[in-house]
């Protein structure tokens, strides 16, 4: 039986592929044609890489786009790791289901992560896989003691959560609500049903969740907070725990799941899930389609990551925590280095002044916009 209509709410369910495609495949078609999509590079150090293109080929330009916010993703331990570990094994991957076997690399990692994470992780091959198989769990009820929860989406949440509604709507009532908009959330608490809510801990693109606001509505209420965390892993928290677990105080308990990337700042590849309980953990390893029926990360993946938790266990993480935060400082002042718009005359003279201007933050934009949109202090 589904929710009377709650203010600030859409209870409509889309796929709106179609209309995607309608609406966005000129503008592709247009930024293929450009070179700007689809572009084949080879790293060089640090946020370099050298274009390997048709129209570009052996150019070096400054990579703007890449999420390794720490810098670990060509650390000299990440790629020792990785080459250790296929040594180690002497094979890449085992095709099976990881309900039959299992390399026993994955559980070290699993276990290593977990004592990082103070909390039981599974992982995946992506977050991706990850986010696929908890949610029809979560829809089912077995995650909140058999009572199917309204299932609310924060309007921004990331797409490989956001893919998952329809597929969620087949076991539970689906709403959304506008971004952080927890008034609106806690209407929907309001009504007497079980609520779990998903939603990102650092956006893409819209700022961060407000982490303090959704843990009252869960103790108020018993709302249940699913968090993909991908963007906010390694770099907040002594730990590296994450924007989201570095606010839960001691164990995640019964009603909280984390869910995060072992590439971005992890600087490796892969996705996990932070989970609080045994019962949870069980669920997990026997039902989500990803664990079920899919094969863990690859060993040069666990090989690396398994490197990662040691400089994550290190003073070095610290280190490099510190260092981007520094970095946020050029949020202030980079309008400052821009020439004023009067001043730019032609396009040729705009090209030569956004040049001299990315030359002078580097890769530092890319930091601003992640953690001050996290709002770090």
């Amino acid at each position: 039986m589904h929710t009377d209509f709650v203010a600030g709410t859409d209870q409509t369910l889309r796929r709106n592929t179609a209309a995607l495609i309608q609406s966005s495949d000129e503008c592709f078609r247009a930024a293929q044609a450009a070179g700007l999509v689809g572009i084949s590079a080879y790293p060089n150090q640090g946020r370099g890489v050298e274009l390997h293109s048709a129209n570009d080929a052996g150019r070096n330009i400054v990579d703007f786009v890449r999420c390794s916010y720490l810098g670990l993703d060509n650390h000299p331990r990440i790629v020792a790791g990785a080459v250790e570990a296929l040594e180690r094994y002497g094979n890449l991957h085992w095709s099976c289901a990881r309900t039959r076997l299992n390399l026993k690399i994955a559980f070290d990692l699993e276990d290593a992560l977990s004592k990082l994470f103070d909390a039981r992780v599974i992982v995946y091959s992506t977050v991706l896989a990850a986010n696929m198989g908890a949610l029809p769990l979560l829809a089912s009820g077995h995650l909140t003691n058999r009572e199917k929860p309204i299932v609310v989406f924060d309007k921004l949440a990331h797409a490989t959560l956001a893919f998952h509604k329809a597929t969620v709507a087949l076991e539970t009532e689906v709403l959304t609500i506008a971004h952080n908009d927890i008034e609106a959330l806690e209407r929907v608490c309001r009504t007497g049903k079980k609520v779990a809510y998903v939603c990102d801990g650092v956006y893409s693109m819209g700022g961060s969740a407000p982490i303090r606001k959704l843990q009252d509505l869960q103790s108020r209420y018993g709302m249940f907070l699913y968090i993909d965390d991908a963007h906010g892993i390694s770099i907040f928290g002594d730990r590296g725990e994450g924007f989201a677990r570095s606010q839960v105080d001691g164990p995640l308990g019964d009603s909280t799941i984390i869910a995060a990337s072992l590439g971005k700042g992890f600087g490796a590849s892969g996705g996990l899930l932070m989970l609080g309980t045994e019962r949870q953990e069980e669920l997990f390893r026997r039902y989500a389609i990803a664990h079920a029926f899919s094969a863990s990360p690859n060993v040069a993946a666990l090989g690396a990551a398994m490197a990662s938790v040691a400089i994550h266990e290190s003073s070095e993480l610290g280190i490099r925590q510190r260092r981007s935060i520094r970095a946020t400082s050029f949020l202030a002042i980079a309008p400052m280095l821009a020439p004023p718009a009067a001043d730019i005359k032609n396009a040729q003279m705009a090209k030569q002044c956004i040049q001299r201007w990315l030359g002078k933050i580097g890769q530092v934009v890319k930091w601003n916009f992640w953690l001050r949109a996290a709002r770090v202090p």
